[in-house]
């Protein structure tokens, strides 16, 4: 978790060398979470989903991709490893029905900001209700 992304190692390094936590990001949350993770044996099949889209990509390399059906909610989070700009994403995804850039938050933004999280969970399909 430490080694993703710049925006993570600096969020998590504060909170345990300087003692700032950012959002949720707090040395305790942190150890919590790790420790979930190592206790169950779970970081291997979490990075999988890596390793699998990875796998995909190159099989796919030169192809259209499928044509996306359902509907579609996105969030852009300042933190985030890739800012997608959202005519890139209403082009990938068609059936785009929601499209807001947050103002914090990162790649872990359910674990740095939930409250923030959900709340864009549910303005994303709020019209699905």
């Amino acid at each position: 978790m430490l080694d993703h992304d710049t925006d993570s190692y600096y969020k998590i390094s504060r909170a345990f060398l300087d003692g700032q936590p950012s959002g949720h990001l707090t040395r305790d949350t942190i150890i919590d979470n790790i420790t979930l993770y190592w206790l169950t044996g779970t970081g291997a099949p979490a990075a999988r989903e890596y390793w699998e889209n990875g796998q995909a990509a190159t099989r796919a390399a030169g192809q259209a991709p499928p044509q996306v059906s359902v509907p579609v909610g996105f969030t852009v989070f300042p933190g985030e490893i890739f800012r997608a700009l959202h005519g890139w994403v209403q082009k990938a995804y068609p059936t785009l029905g929601y499209f807001h850039e947050a103002g914090r938050g990162g790649h872990f933004a359910a674990w740095e900001e939930p409250e923030l999280f959900a709340t864009e969970i549910r303005a994303a399909f709020e019209s699905l209700r």
